[in-house]
């Protein structure tokens, strides 16, 4: 048997992965090891030149990989488009995020509002800032540590008002998700994939990145909460 293609992804894409890299080993024979962590750190390890065959990440992190040489031009897959929710600890109040406007009020009324230190933070810390609410609920932010899950912080109680990407909340345990972001600020997320320069199994890794962009990977793929891209 060959031996595994190695890849690190971010905690977004965690489960669709293990559903679809065991999907393509039944199909292909091909082992498939992904270790997922936060983003940040995986994009650093990569940057560091850690042996890994594949790497998937938020498409504009792909980009950044790819000009520094770590990442092979040219090989970028869209894989999935992600929306971000939002989520309350099991059985508790569900407050009316049906509008930005009622979102608003709803973080404003939150006793501790949690978020990543992914793609959807960053935005929504700058939706906080569009709205003029960012410094008055400053002392009530949590964020999560890099890899911890937003909705661990929500079943215990350290969070009362949670967002992350639909695929990280949806199947945690003692949380409830109450709804995704309205659509006119909803926060979508492209994630990537590409090969690493220092593969020494591109024609394998790319083999793979064909399946993970196929029509056979859409259903996995939506019942994890996202879209393929």
């Amino acid at each position: 048997m060959s031996d595994p293609i190695s890849g690190i992804s971010s905690m977004a894409t965690r489960s669709v992965l293990d559903e679809l890299v065991q999907e393509y080993g039944r199909l292909s024979g091909q082992r498939v090891s992904i270790e997922s962590v936060g983003g940040v750190a995986a994009a650093r390890r990569v940057e560091d030149g850690e042996a890994f065959d594949v790497v998937v990440l938020a498409s504009d992190v792909i980009d950044r990989l790819s000009a520094a040489g770590r990442v092979v031009p040219g090989s970028r897959v869209d894989l999935v488009r992600s929306g971000v929710a939002v989520a309350v600890a099991n059985g508790a109040p569900r407050p009316d995020i049906g509008t930005e406007a009622a979102l608003r009020a709803a973080i404003l009324g939150a006793r501790t509002v949690g978020y990543s230190t992914g793609p959807s933070g960053s935005h929504l810390v700058r939706l906080f800032e569009r709205w003029g609410i960012a410094e008055c609920i400053a002392s009530r932010i949590v964020q999560a540590p890099p890899g911890v899950p937003v909705g661990a912080l929500i079943a215990r109680g350290e969070v009362e008002l949670g967002f992350q990407q639909l695929s990280e909340l949806m199947h945690l345990p003692d949380i409830d998700v109450i709804g995704a972001l309205p659509g006119d600020i909803q926060i979508t997320t492209i994630f990537a994939a590409g090969i690493c320069s220092v593969s020494a199994k591109r024609e394998a890794t790319k083999a793979l990145l064909s399946f993970l962009a196929s029509p056979q990977a859409e259903a996995a793929k939506r019942r994890n909460g996202m879209e393929p891209a």
